[in-house]
């Protein structure tokens, strides 16, 4: 199968030195953490980043250039909107990650929040004064239970203070990692702003990390974005009736590869509480009260393509099964109505789950 691309910096870094290819890194993190709220940059912000990474401009000049570009539009569309927030955060997050200075502190916490939202969101470096519920895809709609819009200060200024004095001395790396699992879950659950609190606590978090030694360079922030919000939506998630209860497993998994290079696999599909998602779950098909789900040849190949390749954009699946990217639109549309397949994420970063897997489809009438 032919490898598809991931986006359009993968063979530019490959390719560049280290001080350029660090700046790249720097790019794409800030690049794949939209992903985490659904938005997707523009041509013009990877154009502009190129010219950074070149040495062409300066991370300010790059980011004057994004804010001008868009006080030239006017009459902007929502879509648009969501892009502008794209495009003006990854530069401000790259600035940030370019940046080695850092205080461990609330006052920088909260700094952050400011400096990438300031002109976006009217709360950019405001505590939020009301209580927040989100419906998460990973806990089948239900809701993290967040900070109480009452003392949320006071829980942020307790929880920095309470990682400021622990000593990692005489700490293994597997219990280094489980304590950075558990304090990064527990900030992030105190979602301290209206919007943007996992944007915010991924950079503090990244400069945290590098303060303690550790080389944060790889794109494991880029490429997982969603991922490590689901594994911190996990980590502050029970449900005794139902036998769910908060793990840090899944983002003690991110942290083993970022920090240690290993390769555990990332799936999202892992961390849904209903388990339906798991590869060989087929109750719908095993069950003797439903008919079976009738697939035709086309739909079955593209079964086999995704349990390959999950990630594999349409024009990907097109080129593999030789045929029109529109004829493809249809047969994932037609296998999404039959619930064989859901697709979860965004259309750039978002991957296809496959709900029913057994192997023994009947043919369509």
């Amino acid at each position: 199968m032919k490898e598809i691309k991931k986006d359009p910096f993968d063979e530019y870094i490959k390719n560049l030195p280290p001080t350029r290819k660090e700046l790249g890194q720097a790019w794409r993190t800030a690049i794949g953490l939209q992903d985490v709220d659904g938005l997707q940059p523009s041509a013009y912000l990877y154009e502009t980043a190129k010219k950074n990474i070149d040495g062409e401009i300066s991370v300010d000049e790059a980011g004057s250039l994004i804010d001008s570009y868009y006080e030239s539009k006017d009459g902007r569309l929502e879509s648009e909107a969501r892009t502008e927030e794209a495009d003006k955060v990854s530069a401000r997050i790259t600035k940030l990650l370019s940046d080695r200075s850092f205080i461990f502190s609330t006052t920088q916490y909260i700094s952050i929040h400011r400096e990438l939202f300031t002109g976006i969101y009217s709360h950019a470096g405001k505590i939020r004064d009301y209580n927040i519920s989100k419906k998460e895809w990973v806990l089948d709609g239900d809701s993290v239970s967040y900070g109480g819009a009452i003392d949320l200060r006071e829980t942020l200024e307790y929880d920095i203070s309470q990682e400021r004095n622990f000593r990692f001395n005489g700490l293994t790396m597997d219990e280094a990692i489980h304590h950075l699992a558990i304090f990064i879950s527990r900030l992030w659950q105190i979602h301290v702003f209206g919007e943007g609190n996992t944007r915010t606590t991924a950079v503090f978090f990244i400069k945290y990390l590098r303060m303690l030694g550790f080389k944060v360079e790889n794109d494991l922030f880029a490429e997982n974005s969603w991922y490590f919000r689901n594994a911190l939506v996990r980590a502050n998630y029970n449900n005794i009736k139902a036998g769910i209860y908060e793990t840090t497993d899944f983002l003690e998994r991110f942290l083993r590869n970022l920090l240690l290079d290993e390769k555990n696999e990332l799936h999202n599909r892992d961390m849904h509480i209903s388990g339906q998602f798991l590869l060989g779950h087929a109750d719908s098909i095993n069950d003797p009260i439903n008919d079976p789900i009738k697939l035709n040849e086309r739909e079955k190949k593209i079964v086999e393509i995704l349990r390959r390749e999950p990630t594999l954009t349409r024009s990907g699946m097109a080129e593999c099964l030789g045929c029109s990217d529109s004829t493809v639109k249809r047969a994932l549309q037609s296998m999404v109505e039959k619930g064989v397949i859901k697709r979860i994420g965004s259309n750039k970063k978002g991957e296809w789950i496959i709900l029913n897997v057994n192997d023994n489809y009947s043919n369509k009438n």
